[in-house]
């Protein structure tokens, strides 16, 4: 049987009836809720719920509702925010435009009056009339447009009531209307026993609450879906269906009358069966964490790579590592992005923990001599060439597109860039006299500088018969730094093509050998020899650069220093030496490894070598090499063998203990010092005459200071006074002499800091793109910073207008509007304001710019602070302006808490802003995709009014 057949009766809905098999189910319209018997609907304060959205002050009406301003302010084009106006501007911006709803400045200057959705703008082409389009009209039942307005009815079983708007029950009208007293209480009793005797649908719905069905054995009531019939037969009761299986809710049920609602908890979303709660994957979205996002149910995290630190809850800055008790590094500490590094004075080198600093002088009694580079000149065919090897302690530096410098050997005087670096230390066997230094200069034409492998049909030339030069014990190098560029030269006068050059600067090194030192020559006679050996063997190395036979021998693998262009590209690698193609990019070695140009690929280093270098074409030899240990080690203290084995033999030392090598047996820090660290060859003092409570103090909280500081000061041990940690730092602990540098770019408001969530980043985030862009607060989503002030302009292009989503603000509104997000027409403070707020505002709100550019600024004062917020926009095609309005006007987009959720879900608003920007994308999204986006209401809102904007006339 359809219930819903019969229009005058409607199966008892006073709004809509739904006809289902064996049943029928009422609903009603947006605005109003079902009342307790199944079929009535009664209004909804919607402004209970949130404030209704509104920002100042919300007002109900039958079936809606609306927003109003308080003095000084008036209401914005979206309807539920408020434009503060101190200063009156022209036309709109006088809030005496007079226009009862929207004010349009029209091109010549003047004003032109709209209404919202459901509004007809009257004959006074000011005010707004109601129509029944809008909240029903005002009416709780039917309602019907006539030329006066909304004129509104009841259902048969209700009478109007005399407010004209509100219906009753048609009972309790009579009982109002007639005087209540013994004599109609006689008739009503005589009445019952009536209809007791002769019971039937005709007469007073056979006592049915709801449905009424007359059969053989009398009258059958029964109730629509959501009600059950009560054991008197007669009576419908509501049924609350979370009690059993929750609903069939994931989370949280909400039981409503003839019906119930599915809710979820945050971090989760409603799918569109609007049972199932699905985790919102929030390391799927753009921009969520700077390094690394982890989802989890219901939540993320961010985490940040070694070296950084996480602040303003997603972003990662570099650590200072400098600043926490100078990177505890024996002299200087140089920060750098990622990482640190201890330096030394001249004259000492990093030890192995590469913090201390040790003599240069220092030697392992026991290590084998380093391997020395060797210069070999030969000839074959009346061609002369020449190779370098380098054995160990070589580093390659790849420059610009055509240059690199390559280091071999140890220099006597080493710069503070190789100091940085560890070299394998000198066997004390090694000669320390001055050595004799050479620079020589060479060209090459026609050439570039690439370290190319050595083609192997020059290899198989090469390996004929040749005369050897008288050079090979004499020309050991003990260093050599080459570098190679190439320019582009260009004649002057006649116009010819631009010639390459390279050019390689040599320094070489020849160390003094005091055992060829005799009575017939002298130490000044055998510096003279040497002299002219290496003056020989330049120049000899500059013949077979000229013949471009110069080779560098790493790893077995012979590598060009420069090459013609034709040999360049026959052998072309899409990637530069050291660096190797992976998922097509090009990926440098990385340490514990080197590059072997011969295989094309990054090769582990062997057992008995380690690299601590990306990018390198050799590993350099362990001290007291004997080939044992493990392969790829990334520096010395993974080598391995016979040393490794000393080392764990004697052992570090344990925090509050050093001695000379940072290894056993060790002394104990004296009081007045402390160590926190192993392995170390000092102990720090304490500073200012302080004294420890203890011996082998691990802490500078060991020193006996004069007073103990709290979180967010150090200790000053010249005036002995607790200093506040100045403004860009922070302390967390008690007791402690230093303050710890904010991560990267960021700073604090204030001085005396304690944490680094106190750190915030001061650059204005956003992207602002032609069609679509977003606008963020500095530091989000972690709170704004103090007097910060950011200026945004979005210019669409031609015929485009901007359509602003804000899914949620969080400006304290307890600084009396000290922070302030406005967006208007201009700079100036009388141009037309679009949208203005000083408040958090928890619900989304969105709507069209009523500028065709917005200026767009947020200042924020030195108070309270917030998340602040992350604003996307879109801008759209100008024909479509009318349709949009009419949507983001239209309350039912913020009335469910479904719509809501949808403006705050950045994967929907980021589809739904690509159809809006560029409307051929919607054949992208299939039919399905859409319905399992959206729910029905939203797809069925938005499907009436573009239906309404395509065909305007029925």
């Amino acid at each position: 049987i359809d219930e819903c057949e019969n229009d005058f009766y409607n199966g008892g809905c006073v709004h809509e009836c739904i006809n289902i098999p064996g049943n029928y189910r009422c609903t009603c319209y947006d605005g109003f809720m079902l009342a307790h018997d199944g079929h009535n609907c009664l209004d909804v304060d919607e402004c209970q719920d949130n404030n209704g959205g509104c920002q100042q002050i919300c007002v109900n009406t039958m079936g809606s509702y609306e927003c109003q301003c308080k003095e000084g302010f008036f209401l914005s084009d979206n309807q539920h925010t408020c434009i503060h106006r101190s200063i009156e501007g022209m036309n709109c911006m006088n809030k005496d435009h007079g226009c009862a709803h929207i004010c349009r400045e029209t091109p010549k200057g003047g004003v032109a009056c709209e209404c919202r959705p459901g509004f007809e703008l009257a004959k006074n082409q000011k005010d707004c009339k109601l129509t029944c389009n809008y909240g029903n009209g005002g009416c709780q039942h039917t309602c019907d447009d006539t030329d006066t307005g909304p004129v509104c009815g009841c259902h048969q079983k209700y009478a109007l009531h005399s407010d004209g708007r509100t219906c009753i029950e048609k009972d309790e009208a009579a009982i109002e209307s007639s005087e209540y007293n013994a004599t109609s209480v006689a008739d009503v009793d005589k009445r019952v026993k009536r209809r007791l005797l002769m019971e039937t649908c005709a007469v007073n719905n056979g006592g049915c609450d709801r449905t009424c069905k007359d059969t053989a054995t009398g009258v059958r009531c029964s109730c629509p879906v959501g009600f059950t019939l009560q054991p008197d037969g007669k009576t419908c009761k509501d049924i609350d269906e979370c009690l059993v299986n929750n609903g069939g809710c994931d989370h949280f049920c909400r039981n409503t009358v003839g019906s119930f609602e599915c809710s979820c908890q945050k971090g989760y979303k409603l799918l569109t069966d609007e049972r199932t709660c699905q985790d919102i994957d929030e390391c799927s979205f753009e921009r969520t964490c700077d390094h690394t996002c982890i989802n989890y149910p219901g939540s993320f995290e961010c985490l940040c790579y070694k070296g950084y630190t996480l602040y303003g809850l997603t972003h990662c800055g570099d650590i200072d590592e400098c600043s926490i008790n100078n990177g505890s590094c024996d002299y200087g500490c140089l920060n750098t992005i990622g990482s640190y590094e201890c330096v030394c004075p001249p004259g000492k080198k990093l030890h192995w923990n590469k913090k201390d600093c040790v003599e240069m002088v220092k030697c392992l009694p026991n290590a084998k001599p380093a391997p020395k580079a060797q210069l070999a000149c030969s000839k074959t065919g009346g061609i002369e060439s020449c190779f370098l090897s380098c054995p160990s302690n070589t580093l390659f530096v790849p420059g610009s597109e055509n240059s690199y410098t390559l280091r071999c050997g140890v220099p006597v005087q080493q710069s503070k860039a190789q100091q940085k670096r560890n070299t394998t230390l000198p066997s004390c066997a090694d000669s320390l006299a001055p050595p004799i230094k050479q620079k020589a200069r060479f060209k090459i034409k026609d050439a570039k500088c690439h370290l190319r492998p050595r083609s192997k049909e020059k290899t198989k030339d090469s390996g004929k018969q040749a005369d050897q030069f008288p050079c090979t014990d004499d020309c050991q190098v003990t260093f050599v730094n080459l570098k190679c560029d190439s320019s582009k030269k260009k004649r002057r006068g006649r116009k010819s093509p631009s010639k390459e050059v390279s050019h390689i600067t040599a320094e070489f090194e020849v160390e003094m050998k005091s055992e060829e030192v005799s009575d017939a020559c002298n130490i000044d006679c055998v510096r003279k020899r040497m002299e002219q050996k290496l003056q020989t063997a330049i120049k000899t190395l500059r013949r077979s650069i000229n013949k471009q036979q110069f080779y560098i021998q790493f790893s077995g693998t012979e590598y060009e220093v420069a090459q013609k262009p034709a040999k360049a590209t026959e052998g072309h690698e899409a990637c530069s030496t050291g660096q190797v193609l992976q998922d097509g990019k090009c990926v440098t070695c990385s340490t514990g490894t080197f590059y072997s140009g011969e295989h094309n690929q990054c090769v582990p280093c062997s057992p008995g070598t380690y690299q601590d270098t990306e990018g390198q074409l050799t590993c350099e030899p362990c001290p007291s090499n004997d080939g044992q240990g493990v392969a790829g080690a990334r520096n010395v203290s993974e080598c391995g063998g016979k040393f490794n084995l000393i080392i764990k033999a004697l052992g570090q030392c344990s925090p509050g203990h050093y001695s000379s090598d940072g290894f056993k047996p060790c002394r104990v820090c004296p009081l007045g010092t402390y160590q926190p660290e192993p392995g170390r060859t000092l102990c720090f003092p304490c500073g200012g005459g302080l004294v420890t409570k203890y011996e082998g103090a691990v802490s500078f909280q060991d020193c006996e200071t004069k007073v103990h500081c709290s979180p967010g000061h150090y200790y000053n041990y010249t005036t002995h006074r607790c200093i506040r940690c100045p403004v860009g730092t922070y302390q967390p602990e008690f007791g402690q002499n230093y303050c710890i540098t904010c991560p990267g770019n960021t700073s604090t408001d204030f001085d005396g800091s304690t944490n680094v969530t106190h750190c915030k980043n001061q650059h204005c985030g956003g992207e602002l793109g032609d069609y679509t862009g977003y606008i963020e607060s500095p530091n989000y989503p972690g709170d704004y910073p103090a007097n910060v002030e950011c200026i945004w302009n979005i210019n669409p292009p031609p015929k485009r207008r901007i359509l602003i989503v804000v899914p949620e603000i969080f400006l304290p509104i307890e600084d009396e509007c000290g922070d302030v997000l406005v967006m208007r027409k201009s700079a100036s403070p009388t141009s037309i304001t679009t949208y203005e707020t000083c408040q958090t505002y928890e619900r989304p709100i969105a709507f069209t710019s009523r500028s065709r550019k917005l200026w767009i600024q947020f200042k924020s004062n030195e108070g309270n602070s917030g998340k602040g917020f992350q604003v996307p926009y879109v801008t759209y095609d100008e024909d479509y302006q009318q349709l949009i309005e009419d949507i983001v006007r239209d309350g039912r987009l913020y009335a469910s808490e479904n719509h809501q959720e949808i403006l705050k879900d950045k994967k929907l608003i980021k589809a739904l802003f690509d159809v809006l920007a560029h409307p051929q994308n919607y054949f992208k999204y299939t039919a399905q995709e859409s319905k399992e986006m959206f729910p029905r209401s939203f797809i069925k809102l938005l499907r009436s009014k573009v239906s309404r904007f395509l065909r305007p006339y029925k």
